[in-house]
């Protein structure tokens, strides 16, 4: 076996949108604090729509990326909450990815409901490449990855089944 032809886990996003500002959004921060233990981002509106009541430049939403050891341990509880089960269109059909949605963060095995917080779900999207995949992300000489060396759907099913144990509908 071709040790540059191995799957890995690249990234793992946890997102939660809130569609405003102010108290909400600082709450969906605590919760992707005490899930992840990162410091997560706020994602900016890039458009302004009247009947949703957005502004361009408002924030909506916060993020975390994670990478690593604690990106696996994070996609490992999530899974754990979706009972290792994951339907087939959940995968990127242009390959190397994988999203789906936690209804509420409580699932999560040590997290308790806390009233001041409330109740909010997230979305879980995860990267997947090969080893040799900063030839795309670098600053100096950037290449493109070829059509062999992509992670296809199938792979990104085989390796989830094989690692996570991972059972696809």
């Amino acid at each position: 076996m071709n040790v540059m032809r191995n799957v890995q886990v690249g990234k793992v996003v946890l997102n939660i949108g809130v569609g405003e500002g102010g108290d909400k959004l600082e709450k969906a921060e605590k919760v992707l604090t005490m899930l992840s233990g990162k410091k997560p981002i706020r994602t900016i509106s890039k458009t302004t729509n009247r009947e949703l009541g957005l502004r361009k430049g408002v924030p909506i939403g916060c993020k975390v990326t994670l990478r690593g050891g604690n990106a696996e341990k994070v996609l490992r509880d999530s899974l754990w909450v979706r009972e290792n089960k994951m339907p087939k269109y959940c995968f990127s059909s242009t390959g190397g990815g994988l999203s789906f949605g936690i209804p509420d963060y409580t699932a999560y095995k040590e997290q308790r409901y806390d009233p001041d917080v409330g109740i909010y779900g997230l979305d879980v999207c995860v990267s997947f490449e090969r080893a040799g995949y900063r030839i795309s992300r670098r600053k100096q000489t950037r290449k493109k990855i070829g059509e062999n060396h992509r992670v296809s759907r199938e792979d990104c099913q085989q390796f989830m089944s094989d690692k996570f144990g991972l059972e696809v509908l």
